[in-house]
């Protein structure tokens, strides 16, 4: 219950100043000749050119970006506001601006109009960052030591040593060759013994190698 109090009654301060601010602005602006819609167009280019700095101040806060523009902004636009709060506080007279004044009020679009838009389309300084050629550059040895640098040479491939074959697989195959030439009057094939005996095709050719 308490933080929303706290809460509301920041709010109402908030819309009670901004509303006293921006009669003054318009009072001073319509004093200084600029009637109509004008005079109520002056304090929201104000507030907003006030806004936008602060914007831009947070954007920057956690980065290495000069924010020396974003101050100056902000203060130009601080001050517009606290000069006007200040001048229709009974230290002006309204009814006789100062030429200076009208100067000012009139110029102000302008002024505004040129905060704004460098405020909008400041680069960010960590969004920097170096191109490709920018990097080759940089490190031009490097480049030449990898570009120098001789492609290995495959290492050569070592004959695939023969699986080992038990002597009772041997004397099996053996009796199997035996049964062939006996039937078919013909030497038994690696392809015949590896079917018969379900053996691998090295592991044949190694038994077949044995009964040659």
């Amino acid at each position: 219950m308490r933080s929303s109090f706290r809460l509301d009654a920041v709010l109402v301060q908030a819309v009670i100043a901004g509303a006293l601010s921006f009669s003054h602005l318009h009072d001073l602006a319509e004093a200084a000749g600029q009637d109509g819609w004008k005079a109520w167009a002056y304090p929201v280019s104000v507030d907003l050119l006030l806004v936008a700095a602060w914007r831009r101040l947070r954007s920057l806060r956690d980065s290495d970006a000069p924010r020396r523009a974003a101050w100056s902004w902000f203060a130009v636009a601080l001050a517009a506001s606290l000069g006007a709060n200040v001048a229709t506080a009974g230290l002006l007279d309204l009814g006789d601006v100062p030429d200076w004044l009208r100067i000012l009020v009139a110029g102000w679009p302008a002024l505004a109009f040129l905060g704004g838009t460098l405020l909008v389309h400041s680069p960010d300084a960590e969004r920097v960052e170096p191109t490709p050629l920018e990097t080759v550059e940089a490190q031009p040895e490097l480049v030449r030591e990898e570009t120098a640098a001789p492609a290995p040479v495959p290492a050569p491939a070592l004959p695939a040593a023969s699986p080992a074959v038990p002597p009772a697989l041997i004397t099996h195959a053996r009796k199997l060759a035996d049964e062939h030439r006996s039937a078919t009057g013909q030497s038994i094939d690696t392809n015949t013994l590896r079917a018969r005996l379900g053996v691998p095709a090295p592991m044949a050719d190694a038994i077949a190698a044995q009964l040659a």
